[in-house]
């Protein structure tokens, strides 16, 4: 970027001379002489015309001189308009600069208005200088900062952040652990993790907006960037185009020079042959020469004048280019701390999904033990049907001995109500039970999975419940048909008792034993 603003310093230097040169500004030559250009020809043509010669010679010059500075015009014309037709284009691309606009117009009117001298219109303006130095100012704003200072490792400042996150990490799960011990149940520790877990959640879901609006604002930045870089482009095509102008310049400049030569030769000869006429106008002409030696001495005052400025405005654009450089270096250190604010996020994203991970599997833990119980009351089932096969032995022992004597039926009657007892008891366990697995499905709602397979327990057991009544139902058909038994024993009691009426007040006994029997549990009969 430095060697094009040289560039266009060199071209505004090469075009200050060339405008200079279609002006008509006489130059030294290496002899230290003075060349005469198309205007003092054109004055000393005056001077003959006013002194009234009727020379057909001098009319000729006279047409010639009128000729070369039409085209001459013409031509200074042609590369002003291109001059400012680039520099209008280049302007219109920095529309953003709004402070160089009135001062590029008041160029433009400056170049527009200015008279024509001899043919020739001046392009010297004093507000060209400003208007090329802002445009040079204008390219040296697209400047890429990373072609002239390198990119900072960030390798160096990773380490550091890193450790200061493993050992937050550390901390973190020891305090965690140290809470957990603190807690008694199981209950309480599940729902201390459902809380840490869900206070989790809401840092990772700000995590997330957060890393959302350094995305954006990294889009900006890049998007900036680009158009940094778009007008960098525009710049160097504005720098092409005025290459080409100075080179269409220098051309004509080269034309005009060869024509002023070969129009001094003519007109030295033609001034040979007619010096005899022009020697009353000589006294005139050295004046002339005189007034214009001082002319000439002014513009080159104010040359060295323009040239001092000129420095002036170089020494003020390398301080804005110095300032634009830190400026630069500042939004890349930007860039840099948000990217590292993005990869923070990012790592504390990781550590969420591990923890939600570790959750999850102390979850499944808990399932294990709960499936294990639920193995355990399986177990405890089993021996109940154990239980429930000794009973109706026992009852079988009972119906055998249940016609030997009133003692047994006695016995097997306390029997009974030790079983009703038991079986109460076993109610009150199976409503216990079911009192945990309720307590159990409101704790494990979360996890479908673990849903559906309390689900089926609870189906198994409803399987459970149906065969229990079924064993009731084959009860009571077995205690049925003990009733009929007895009442068969106590038609054949009464059939004997009229052969036997000695034993008859036995049989009264046992028949009121009998009532008294039905009486106190009619479950039985």
């Amino acid at each position: 970027m430095g060697s094009l603003t040289t560039d266009l310093v060199g071209y505004y230097r090469s075009l200050q001379s060339v405008v200079l040169g279609l002006n008509g500004v006489p130059k030294q030559s290496q002899d230290g002489g003075v060349i005469a250009t198309t205007g003092t020809t054109s004055e000393t043509a005056s001077t003959d015309r006013s002194e009234g010669t009727s020379v057909a010679q001098p009319v000729a010059v006279e047409i010639d001189t009128v000729q070369s500075e039409t085209c001459t015009s013409d031509v200074s014309d042609e590369l002003s308009r291109k001059l400012e037709d680039i520099l209008n284009t280049y302007c219109s691309t920095l529309g953003g600069q709004a402070e160089e606009t009135p001062e590029l117009e008041e160029a433009e009117k400056c170049v527009n208005n200015e008279p024509l001298r001899n043919g020739v219109r001046e392009i010297v303006c004093r507000e060209l200088n400003g208007e090329i130095d802002k445009v040079v100012k204008a390219v040296t704003r697209v400047e890429d900062p990373r072609e002239n200072g390198d990119v900072p490792d960030i390798k160096d400042q990773k380490k550091a952040p890193e450790k200061k996150k493993a050992k937050a990490l550390g901390k973190e799960i020891t305090l965690l652990m140290q809470t957990l011990n603190t807690l008694s149940t199981p209950e309480e520790k599940l729902a201390a993790l459902c809380k840490k877990y869900a206070d989790m959640l809401e840092e990772h879901r700000n995590a997330q907006k957060q890393m959302r609006l350094l995305q954006k604002k990294q889009t900006q930045i890049v998007h900036e960037k680009d158009h940094l870089r778009n007008e960098h482009s525009r710049a160097i095509l504005a720098r092409s185009k005025l290459e080409s102008l100075c080179r269409e310049l220098q051309r004509h400049n080269r034309t005009l020079k060869e024509e002023g030569v070969q129009r001094g030769r003519e007109e030295e000869e033609k001034r040979k042959e007619i010096t005899s006429h022009f020697q009353v106008t000589l006294n005139d002409i050295q004046v002339q020469m005189e007034h214009h030696n001082e002319r000439n001495s002014l513009l080159r005052q104010e040359n060295m004048e323009l040239a001092e400025k000129l420095k002036k405005l170089i020494e003020q654009y390398e301080l804005r280019e110095e300032h634009i450089d830190k400026i630069l270096k500042h939004k890349d250190l930007q860039q840099e701390l948000v990217d590292a604010k993005l990869q923070q996020a990012q790592e504390m994203l990781k550590d969420a999904e591990l923890k939600h991970q570790r959750e999850k599997d102390y979850l499944l833990k808990e399932t294990v033990e709960t499936q294990r119980m639920c193995e355990l009351m399986k177990q405890q089932e089993v021996h109940m049907k154990q239980q429930l096969s000794l009973y109706t032995e026992k009852f079988e022992d009972f119906q055998s001995t249940l016609s030997k004597s009133n003692e047994v039926f006695t016995t097997f009657k306390q029997e009974m109500e030790k079983m009703a007892k038991k079986i109460k008891k076993l109610e009150k366990e199976t409503s216990m039970y079911r009192s945990r697995w309720e307590s159990s499905n409101k704790a494990l709602l979360d996890m479908a999975e673990e849903k559906t397979l309390r689900d089926k327990e609870f189906e198994s057991l409803q399987v459970k419940i149906q065969r229990l009544e079924k064993l009731c139902r084959a009860l009571q058909t077995e205690r049925n048909d003990l009733n009929k038994r007895v009442h068969d024993l106590g038609v054949q009691l009464a059939q004997q008792a009229g052969d036997n009426k000695q034993d008859g007040k036995a049989e009264e006994e046992g028949a009121q034993s009998l009532n008294k029997v039905t009486q106190e549990n009619p479950i039985l009969f």
